[in-house]
């Protein structure tokens, strides 16, 4: 069935026509593609946050009619975010779920990713990081691995990119004749970690969100072969679609400044990355002061102080006061690239001392 009109659809506010024959669905704060052939057949680009299925559903209906399945659900990688309704989908679709083979330890179980770091990217949604789910989910019976030929099952005229960094096997989406890229985390068209950004949407181009980028060199490498590309359109995980000069423009400077306006002066990952293989995590450097406790003592100062203010007042005055609260600055200037990863680097393990093959999830 061809998919109809993007003007029809009306039942999502958070539905938007990205491309040609490309539909996005924002789940709360992250995307989700619906992507068509000619033809009408279609896939989905990951799947959201949990508790998303019945939202993707009423999407699909309206773009492609009624009990419309996709042929296949493609992962651009395995964060929360990105595959909270993949268990139900696949299973009511009966469809095969498509990652990369980096992807895999923690898509079957096998494998936490590397913990994210609340102490960068200075906003709530960095701050709230350490709360987020951490642990792998299985779909080992729906899995299947990207063909090597870089080709999309299902999808015609597109190619898959592997775009490691932000996660081991993170990969992007690219259709070649009319440049049109989805590009998952690998960079975002809005401020990754702030909140407020998640409301208003503001188009500009960002690095990967910070708190969840366990290898900076490797995400540098990924953002250049993307910017190699000369997208028209870009469709991020976080952000609304980008095109034309602006997109370009905008993207060269973040490859170009990368070290500078990307990567956080201080962090986990900053000086030294996480370390895994084909098995999941090897080992991930210590981790840094949490923020959020001082946050957290922080507010609670306030609010006592807020407290003692509107009862004194009262008393003296019988009026209630408010008060305003002060924005915050981050320094995220960064002269230096001394650990920049540097291409086809042997993994850090010894094969005569270190054993590849033992993994830990017991890290804090």
């Amino acid at each position: 069935m061809e998919a109809t009109s993007a003007r029809n659809i009306t039942g999502n506010q958070h539905t938007f026509t990205a491309a040609p024959r490309v539909w996005g669905l924002k789940t709360v704060f992250v995307n989700l593609y619906f992507v068509a052939n000619p033809d009408g057949s279609w896939v989905l680009i990951d799947t959201g946050v949990p508790g998303s299925a019945g939202k993707i559903k009423q999407a699909a209906a309206e773009i492609f009619g009624q009990d419309a399945r996709p042929g296949a659900i493609i992962l651009t990688h395995g964060h929360f975010d990105h595959i909270g309704a993949v268990k139900e989908l696949a299973e009511e679709w009966d469809v095969p779920v498509y990652a990369h083979p980096m992807e895999l330890p923690y898509l079957t179980g096998q494998s936490n990713y590397p913990p994210p770091d609340p102490s960068v990217g200075g906003g709530a949604m960095a701050y709230m990081s350490f709360s987020y789910p951490k642990k792998p989910i299985n779909i080992r019976n729906r899995i299947e691995l990207l063909p090597t030929d870089g080709s999309v099952p299902v999808l015609e005229g597109w190619r898959w990119i592997h775009t490691p960094g932000h996660s081991p096997g993170h990969i992007s989406l690219f259709r070649e004749e009319d440049r049109v890229l989805i590009v998952g985390d690998a960079f975002v068209t809005r401020n990754g970690e702030s909140a407020l950004a998640v409301m208003t949407e503001k188009k500009e181009v960002h690095g990967p969100p910070a708190y969840y980028t366990p290898d900076w060199g490797s995400a540098h490498h990924s953002v250049e072969e993307l910017n190699n590309l000369k997208p028209e359109i870009a469709a991020a995980g976080h952000g609304m679609p980008m095109r034309g000069a602006e997109l370009r423009e905008q993207l060269d400077h973040l490859v170009h400044n990368f070290w500078l306006v990307a990567v956080p002066k201080h962090g986990r990952y900053v000086h030294e990355p996480a370390v895994v293989d084909e098995y999941g995590v090897v080992s991930v450097p210590p981790p840094v002061g949490n923020p959020v406790p001082k946050i957290l003592a922080v507010a609670g100062a306030v609010a006592l102080a807020g407290l003692a203010w509107s009862a004194w007042s009262k008393r003296s005055q019988n009026k209630k006061y408010g008060y305003s609260k002060q924005s915050r600055h981050r320094l995220a200037q960064r002269p230096y690239s001394h650990n920049r990863v540097l291409r086809d680097t042997p993994p850090a393990i010894d094969p005569d001392y270190d054993d590849p093959t033992e993994h830990t999830n017991n890290y804090p």
